[in-house]
C-alpha cells in the first residue's frame, strides 16, 4: 500500500474512531470534493458512484472531509463510515492487509471473526475485532471490498455493551451496497 493512501484510511479511521469517543455538537465536519449523495446514490468525481439503501432512522448523517459517507447512531454511541477510493496503487494489497491498515492507532486487538464473503458481485472481507483506542474498549465490524479498481471501506465502531446490538442493522444495511454502471476505473 503507497504511504499517501494508508495516510489518508488512517485519518478516516482515527475521525470515525474520535466520532464515537466523543459527544458531538453540530456533526458538522466539512465537506468538499464535488460530492453528491441523494435518494441513497453516493457519486464522488468520474469514478465513484454506488447506491446505498435508506439508513436507519436512528442513524443521523455526518459530513466529513475524509470519508464518503459517515453516520452516527447517538443512541447506541456507535459511528458508521463509508469510504471509497479509485485509481490507488493499492490494487495488490490483499484484503487482510486493507483492514489491519484500518485498526492501526488501535491497541489489545481481539479478533473476533473474519470471514470472506460474496458481495456485489465480488468477494469482501468482514472483520470482527474488539480493541482499544486511546485505552477505550471498542468493537469494530468492518467490511472492505475491492471492485473494478476502487476500495470500498465499511466500518462500524460501537462501544463494547451495544456492538451487538448494532451489528445487525449496520449489516444489513450494508449488504444492500451496489456499485453503479461506470464506477471504478476498469
Amino acid at each position: 500500500m503507497s504511504p499517501s493512501s494508508a495516510s489518508v484510511r488512517l485519518r478516516v479511521f482515527v475521525q470515525i474512531a474520535a466520532i464515537s469517543a466523543a459527544v458531538l455538537g453540530s456533526g458538522a465536519l466539512g465537506c468538499g470534493g464535488g460530492r453528491s449523495f441523494d435518494a441513497g446514490v453516493f457519486r464522488q468525481g468520474e469514478h465513484i458512484a454506488f447506491r446505498v439503501p435508506e439508513p436507519p432512522a436512528s442513524w443521523r448523517r455526518l459530513e466529513m472531509a475524509q470519508a464518503s459517507l459517515a453516520f452516527r447512531d447517538d443512541a447506541a454511541g456507535a459511528s458508521v463510515l463509508v469510504n471509497a477510493q479509485c485509481k490507488r496503487a493499492d490494487d495488490d494489497t490483499p484484503l487482510a492487509a486493507l483492514t489491519n491498515h484500518l485498526l492501526i492507532g488501535t491497541t489489545e486487538r481481539q479478533l473476533e471473526s473474519q470471514t470472506v464473503a460474496p458481495f456485489d458481485g465480488r468477494e469482501a472481507l468482514q472483520t470482527k475485532v474488539r480493541a482499544k483506542l486511546d485505552g477505550v474498549p471498542f468493537a469494530f465490524d468492518i467490511f472492505v471490498l475491492k471492485k473494478d479498481g476502487c476500495i470500498y471501506d465499511f466500518v462500524l465502531v460501537a462501544p463494547e455493551e451495544s456492538a451487538e446490538a448494532s451489528r445487525p442493522t449496520f449489516e444489513g444495511w450494508v449488504r444492500g451496497f451496489r456499485t453503479l454502471p461506470g464506477a471504478g476505473v476498469l
